[in-house]
């Protein structure tokens, strides 16, 4: 039998849930042998993913947000979701400084994701929504 763990959230698409879900997802992780700089680099990615649904998906308007964590005690999986407008070029979303809000962002979400998480794939369908998988494997540590 597998040893993974989980926890499912699904919550609005509401600013003040982003502090939440980063602080869940940092709880959980907890779980595993992270140091502190560890956890806040995957508190800044979820942070990312989760801004990215409130500010681009949904464009500040009324939407859900899926979050699904998940480890088997050498790596940890995030997932977040919405059903939003979707990303036309991801390959272009993902370049550093690309923002579809200028005005107001600076376009570092992806990029801080792929900094501090060692995989991170993006699937998105323009009027369909955006699924973000991140995997961050815990190093191995001398006693």
């Amino acid at each position: 039998m597998e040893n993974r763990n989980w926890i499912k959230l699904e919550f609005p698409s509401d600013s003040r849930n982003v502090g939440f879900a980063r602080t869940a997802v940092a709880l959980f992780a907890s779980q595993l042998d992270w140091t502190l700089d560890e956890l806040e680099d995957i508190k800044v990615a979820v942070s990312e993913a989760v801004s990215n649904c409130v500010i681009h998906a949904y464009r500040l308007e009324e939407g859900l947000v899926k979050l699904e964590v998940s480890h088997d005690g050498s790596s940890l999986e995030i997932l977040v979701e919405d059903s939003g407008v979707g990303i036309p070029d991801i390959e272009l979303a993902r370049e550093t400084g690309y923002t579809s809000v200028p005005e107001e962002r600076m376009g570092l979400g992806f990029t801080f994701m792929h900094e501090y998480m060692d995989e991170v794939q993006v699937y998105s369908e323009v009027d369909k929504g955006t699924r973000v998988r991140m995997v961050k494997k815990v190093p191995e540590r001398e006693d």
